[in-house]
């Protein structure tokens, strides 16, 4: 459930019409989120559309994205996160208000050539090292050329300071021969090898698959060239956090229901509706969208995080906003609003689904966010006279937080049976238990900085 690809493997020859049909069996006790062990039988059925050569492995090797089956239910497993996904889009066209959503995420991530961590009862810590990083600017036991980026100052450079496009470059061909379109690639605002590459939009279950081969595409493709990937939101103090902006529409018989030539930055009343449902119920939705407790190291206010809750066009100070790079009726098809609160820490098919659920609920009560008291605001929010600032909300501070906002509002999720109470609840267990409980018992290293000596 946490969003992390696992796999099994079978000889060629084992491989026939019935693995397809029935599937092949696992240990479900076995996988963080899912069965008791004394009910640990569980099935894998292969999605024979996602099919693809896995271009890093030696003996050649056809990888498919699988589905999981409940032998016991008889019927698609309540708690894999890809089946909740396949939910929300059958959903979607039920309710008669569009047949397609598109999703478009921008994710972020660092390339490290090293991270070590240990959490010993006597020791605790880690340590990060880049070619890129601004604190080797003083290196001088070897040979040193001075192209070290400044932090906040890595959006677009050139080369040399650039020292990742080549591998940016070989991520994206990676990319396109797993079948994933890519837009753009370029260095993010981060020192030490902040990346963004950004990936064409698609329908919700595909893109949600896109998601998870980017993670697996960047990562082997870095381990080739002595490097490591992370999308940890927040892995260096005093730089930009890796988010994961997630722009959406809704589409009914291939027209763009987003785009309307008279409403504001051009968007319909029902891309309106669709904000406000987001907006409301974002407390909530930050539980799947910043599922970590280092998620909240990024949402900082007063730190150009996206945490106000408001929408705006062009205004990556908000919550939400309305892209206007191009406007006019010949662009309506790329018509949409971006979500910027979520980081790429998050399970794409729980986040994806969450958002979509939110934004249709807000469709369905009509939620006009600007009478919701979201905006639009078209100021720079970071500026703002703390007078004005103070009426505006900002996102959960903390992972609890974010929890216990989804055990008071979750109605929305169980519509049409997408999302489950028993899968709610063991969301929100299996993070208190095994992620929040277990960081807060422990000593943080800046606490001896501040405590060892009273």
């Amino acid at each position: 459930m946490p969003g992390m690809w696992q796999h099994t493997s079978l000889p060629a020859d084992q491989v026939d019409e019935g693995t397809f049909a029935y599937g092949i069996g696992f240990d479900g006790s076995s996988i963080r989120g899912f069965q008791e062990i004394q009910e640990s039988d569980m099935v894998l059925l292969p999605d024979p559309g996602s099919g693809r050569v896995d271009t890093f492995c030696n003996i050649p090797t056809a990888s498919f994205i699988c589905s999981v089956f409940d032998p016991r239910e008889q019927t698609a497993y309540s708690r894999d996160p890809r089946n909740i996904a396949q939910r929300a889009q059958a959903h979607l066209k039920k309710t008669g208000i569009a047949d397609t959503a598109y999703f478009g995420p921008e994710l972020e991530f660092y390339i490290f050539d090293h991270i070590s961590f240990d959490i010993l009862p006597y020791m605790t810590g880690y340590a990060i090292d880049s070619e890129e990083g601004h604190w080797n600017s003083g290196e001088s036991e070897s040979a040193n050329l001075g192209y070290a980026l400044r932090p906040k100052e890595g959006y677009f450079p050139v080369q040399p300071s650039d020292k990742h496009m080549d591998i940016r470059s070989e991520m994206v061909l990676g990319l396109k021969e797993w079948g994933v379109d890519v837009e753009m690639h370029h260095h993010e605002v981060g020192t030490a090898g902040q990346t963004e590459i950004d990936i064409r939009y698609e329908t919700l279950l595909q893109q949600c698959d896109n998601v998870m081969i980017y993670k697996y595409v960047t990562r082997n493709v870095a381990r080739r060239h002595g490097k490591t990937v992370t999308f940890m939101p927040k892995p260096l103090f005093g730089d930009n956090g890796s988010g994961m902006h997630v722009h959406q529409s809704l589409w009914k018989a291939g027209k763009n229901l987003f785009y309307s030539a008279g409403g504001y930055a051009e968007l319909s009343q029902l891309g309106l509706y669709y904000i406000g449902g987001l907006l409301t119920h974002i407390d909530s939705l930050m539980a799947f969208c910043a599922p970590t407790t280092n998620s909240y190291k990024r949402l900082v206010p007063h730190y150009e995080a996206p945490v106000n809750v408001a929408f705006s066009k062009g205004n990556r100070s908000a919550a939400i906003r309305i892209p206007i790079f191009f406007t006019g009726a010949k662009f309506s098809k790329s018509k949409r609003i971006e979500f910027r609160p979520p980081d790429p820490a998050a399970n794409p098919y729980l986040a994806f689904s969450a958002m979509l659920m939110a934004g249709l609920d807000g469709v369905k009560r009509k939620i006009d966010p600007t009478r919701a008291g979201f905006g639009p605001i078209d100021k720079n929010i970071y500026d703002l006279p703390e007078r004005e600032a103070r009426k505006i909300k900002s996102v959960p501070g903390s992972l609890d937080e974010s929890l216990a906002a989804l055990e008071d509002d979750h109605t929305y999720l169980l519509d049409g049976g997408v999302f489950s109470r028993e899968l709610i609840e063991s969301w929100i267990s299996y993070k208190r238990v095994k992620e929040l409980q277990e960081v807060k018992i422990r000593p943080h290293p800046y606490e001896f900085y501040l405590y060892h000596d009273l």
